[in-house]
């Protein structure tokens, strides 16, 4: 095997190498946006394979199906660290606050109830048999359990959503949820002394649409 060859084994074992580290920087990630561990290790999978996809054409006259340009990885470090961005000196606070609030209606409690001991169903192992749902605040829990969490997850016929409203705040410190206790249903939604909020947004599912521009309030 010539020198070249060899060197393009290692090439390639340089982008197994980092698209494995790639995928354990996206795993941790876990969906956080703009996350300086997974575009270092994009950055690292790009230079990588582009400097294989070089190589190869090289030594063979071949290329890879990968379309990428090199990343100066200066440059790279200048999307998240240093100077004017650099989070160490934005005057700015480093944390936001999104506190929401939606309000339903139940038509019809049993309705309800239903829907959601299907939801507890499906995500029961099978051969258990899962508990009924005792309820509409346990049901409402179910929805979201079995959903994404999200609001989204309480968009069906059963409930009828009445107004809401979103507010949006800068805060020195994240919350911590461990200095609460689980049946607290104010202490994690309080603002604290510090905090500063910038914007409210009146949520009206059934606005007019002429009146849609006055639905929001801005601070």
């Amino acid at each position: 095997m010539t020198d070249q060859h060899a060197e393009l084994d290692v090439a390639l074992e340089r982008v197994i190498d980092a698209a494995r580290a790639h995928l354990t920087a996206v795993r941790a990630a876990q969906g956080r946006i703009d996350d300086d561990d997974v575009w270092q290790a994009y950055v690292a999978l790009n230079n990588a394979s582009f400097a294989y996809d070089e190589q190869l054409l090289d030594a063979f006259g071949e290329v890879t199906p990968w379309d990428v340009e090199s990343i100066d990885p200066d440059e790279a470090d200048e999307r998240f660290g240093s100077g004017e961005g650099d989070p160490a000196t934005d005057p700015h606070p480093q944390v936001i606050s999104v506190r929401q609030r939606r309000d339903y209606r139940v038509p019809s409690v049993s309705a309800l109830l239903r829907v959601a001991e299907v939801a507890r169903r499906e995500g029961t192992p099978e051969g258990d048999e899962p508990a009924p749902v005792e309820g509409v605040g346990e049901a409402v829990l179910e929805l979201l359990q079995g959903g994404d969490g999200s609001l989204g997850a309480l968009d069906v016929p059963e409930l009828e959503p009445l107004d809401g409203v979103v507010m949006v705040s800068e805060v020195g410190t994240p919350v911590d949820l461990e200095s609460f206790s689980d049946d607290d249903p104010v202490g994690p939604f309080t603002p604290a002394a510090d905090d500063r909020l910038v914007g409210r947004l009146d949520e009206h599912p059934f606005l007019d649409e002429d009146d849609h521009d006055h639905a929001g309030h801005q601070h």
